[in-house]
């Protein structure tokens, strides 16, 4: 949040990586926020890419013969994109039924982009601000004092 940037009562913070979402609300006013996580959502454990899947890469052969490997599945991104997308459905609901009018976005880049996809344009309307960086590890307070001296 910049300087100029306000978040007022209610408004939401969406704080998530690909693997956990903070939904955070502003239990004060614009001037003085009192950040208060309202619900937590995470994803399921998700075994290691060498546990899923073959454990082979698979190979594809041209029509002149050469052959060329397949790329293996990254199931680590596969999950963390079925998740974001998750996560955006349940904001695109709360920004549906009215609970939430401002809200502001912070996620890794491309969690960030994923949720940006997902999200309808009427959520669009409602984000003030996106922060590109991971604060899901972070304390509330933090969370705020970063969103608060963001330059």
């Amino acid at each position: 949040m910049t300087k100029d940037l306000k978040l007022p009562h209610d408004g939401l913070v969406l704080v998530s990586d690909g693997r956990k979402a903070l939904f955070i609300k502003n239990k004060g006013d614009d001037l003085y926020p009192n950040l208060q996580v309202e619900r937590v959502l995470e994803a399921p454990d998700n075994l290691p890419t060498r546990q899923q899947g073959t454990d082979k890469q698979g190979q594809s052969s041209t029509a002149m013969g050469q052959r060329s490997a397949i790329e293996q599945t990254d199931w680590h991104e596969l999950a963390e994109r079925k998740f974001a997308g998750e996560v955006a459905e349940a904001v695109n609901a709360a920004c549906f039924n009215g609970g939430v009018k401002h809200l502001i976005v912070a996620a890794p880049p491309r969690t960030l982009a994923e949720l940006r996809n997902r999200f309808s344009d009427h959520v669009k309307q409602k984000i003030l601000a996106e922060v590109n960086k991971d604060l899901t590890k972070h304390p509330v307070y933090e969370i705020e004092q970063h969103l608060m001296t963001r330059a």
